[in-house]
């Protein structure tokens, strides 16, 4: 339901404009444009209620999801200085894109900054086609989600209870899908403000130390022996890198959701964003390079994309595995918050609102949250799926989009640093989308 205070603001609005352009009340349209910008102003200041510890919270819960599970399959593929070498590059390139939007975002008027609003500043002509490809890369991280809770969940219920004799229905993934889908992800999907999820937020990151806990416990544990030496590799050179490089790009993507904590913050000044992020991106990449070089170090090249599958199945691994499942449950939300926001600009008829009417927002969530759930129970491995979408909508956000927003808005002024690195930036971009991409490509060919 639209707040009566942001209706007041556009007919205040609408009312102003009106006077100015048919130029029939002089007074109003001389004296009441200031006042209008107060009012509006304050409004906006007032619903920035989020603070910085909780957009910290949702842009780590962003960035730790399914790539905490691949990433020591994907320091494997490399060995492991290359594989810390590329997190840390990651995750100062993901932290560069971050800061270039923030500063784009700077540029919008008031608190209603987006991709579409920022390439409406610089790229007009294909803004469109931005806000669409950002609503399909998020679209498919959340279908990833509950492909998860589907493979997770019919494991734990096997580990905590005898299988004879279960209920068929408690080991089938559509179920559980089904189950969480309709009590959880569906009434916090409704959610219109990112700063609502911060608690969910919280209770998601419990899960991320739960598997920290489970890593550290057998890699240090006598029980578990470690692999061969000859498993173990330092440096190693193949062409699965390209097909692994997504899987470092894509772990750090949070930019989506960074419009929402600049609109959000009530501090939204440049060194207060600068905060959240350094220290969204940093306790991201320490957390990652424990749990990669650590998984890597206890079951050596050969492990699995998905490391809490490769641990025995007791009631220890099995809350870790449910902690999974709640994590991206309420993980769910926070890419459902920017698809909806980046279709709503897609569809958008005017320019003169810049929230979707109550149906609208319904109606888009609805759809949203019916056609990932319709691909999650249709399809059981979305490997190559999330690869494409990895090395696309990933690079696309997270390097290209940033580098080439920042040129764009600077383009007039000198060779700076920030300038030259915004186009490093993009150009780093379109390289490892296009290596990778056209390795996926010859990956299903040849399959």
């Amino acid at each position: 339901m639209i707040d009566n205070e942001y209706e007041l603001v556009e007919s205040y609005k609408k009312r102003v404009n009106d006077a100015t352009n048919e130029d029939h009340d002089p007074l109003l349209a001389s004296s009441s444009n200031q006042d209008v910008q107060f009012f509006v102003s304050d409004y906006e200041l007032q619903q920035a209620t989020a603070t910085p510890f909780s957009c910290i919270i949702n842009l780590a819960n962003t960035i730790l999801g399914t790539g905490m599970l691949a990433m020591p399959s994907a320091m494997a593929s490399v060995g492991i200085i290359p594989g810390i070498f590329l997190i840390l590059l990651s995750a100062a390139a993901s932290g560069i894109g971050l800061y270039f939007l923030s500063r784009c975002a700077a540029r919008t008027e008031g608190r209603q900054a987006s991709f579409f609003a920022i390439s409406k500043l610089t790229w007009p002509k294909v803004a469109v086609l931005f806000d669409l490809a950002i609503a399909i890369k998020c679209f498919g991280v959340a279908v990833s989600y509950l492909i998860i809770i589907g493979d997770l969940m019919p494991q734990v219920i096997i580990s905590f209870t005898n299988h004879s004799d279960l209920a068929y229905f408690l080991t089938d993934r559509r179920f559980w899908i089904t189950l969480f889908m309709l009590t959880l992800v569906l009434p916090l999907s409704f959610l219109r403000k990112l700063d609502s999820l911060k608690y969910t937020s919280i209770i998601a990151l419990f899960a991320v130390v739960y598997l920290c806990i489970i890593v550290i416990y057998y890699y240090i544990s006598p029980n578990y022996p470690p692999p061969p030496v000859e498993d173990i590799e330092y440096f190693t050179v193949s062409s699965s890198l390209f097909g692994h490089l997504p899987v470092f790009v894509f772990s750090f993507t949070c930019h989506q959701n960074i419009f929402s904590v600049y609109n959000e913050l009530r501090d939204n000044s440049k060194k207060s964003i600068s905060k959240v992020t350094c220290l969204s991106i940093g306790s991201s990449a320490f957390i990652y390079e424990g749990i990669a070089i650590l998984g890597y170090l206890s079951f050596g090249k050969n492990v699995l994309s998905n490391i809490i599958m490769e641990y025995p199945s007791s009631y220890f691994v099995a809350g870790g595995r449910l902690a999974m499942v709640i994590l991206v449950v309420f993980s769910y939300p926070l890419q459902a918050h920017p698809c909806r926001a980046s279709l709503d600009k897609v569809f958008q008829t005017t320019h003169k609102s810049h929230h979707p009417s109550a149906f609208k927002y319904f109606a888009m969530t609805t759809a949203i949250l019916i056609a990932s759930y319709i691909v999650a129970i249709t399809v059981t491995k979305l490997d190559v799926v999330l690869s494409f979408v990895g090395s696309t909508g990933s690079t696309t956000i997270s390097f290209i989009l940033p580098g080439l927003f920042y040129y764009k808005i600077h383009q007039n002024d000198p060779w700076r640093l920030g300038k030259v690195i915004s186009v490093i930036l993009a150009v780093y971009g379109i390289l490892i989308m296009v290596f990778c991409l056209t390795f996926n490509v010859l990956r299903v060919v040849n399959h």
